[in-house]
């Protein structure tokens, strides 16, 4: 990761242009063409470096829910289980952490109940408890890197 590429994982931070050309107007004051901004979030993407590029919605203001699982998966089992929990197309991002509680993914659904049901079935077809760690207070961290 290189100076522009951390400038451009600052720059999108700050919210995303509503006009024509988006990539144009946050490409032209890192001196890029918005073909090259897109060539380089693509690469971000591809390299492991940003897992998403993509808005963050609110659901639960949209009439959705949204909430933070957590599963103690088998070491032999990790990538079996993350494949499946990865299917749901409810499910945000999911990714591992040294600790019991070694899967955890975040479920945001368009429709009140359905959070549940996500959880209960991949809970029936893994056979491993899923906790479900609702948010009880919402905190906004910025990253930013120095160039």
């Amino acid at each position: 990761m290189d100076d522009i590429d951390r400038a451009i994982i600052n720059s999108l931070q700050g919210g995303f242009p509503i006009c024509d050309q988006p990539f144009g107007a946050i490409a032209e004051p890192l001196g890029l063409t918005g073909t090259q901004l897109m060539a380089r979030i693509r690469k971000l993407k591809e390299d492991g470096i940003i897992s998403r590029f993509g808005p963050m919605w609110h659901a639960e203001r949209m009439g959705g829910e949204l909430t933070l699982s957590a599963m103690k998966v088998p070491a032999e089992r990790f990538d079996e289980v993350a494949e499946l929990v990865n299917s749901y197309p409810e499910v945000a991002h999911n990714y591992a952490r040294e600790h019991a509680l070694n899967m955890w993914f975040v479920v945001a659904t368009e429709k009140p109940g359905r959070k549940a049901e996500v959880l209960a079935e991949i809970e029936a077809r893994t056979g491993v408890e899923v906790h479900d760690m609702p948010k009880i207070q919402e905190f906004y961290v910025g990253l930013r890197f120095e160039a």
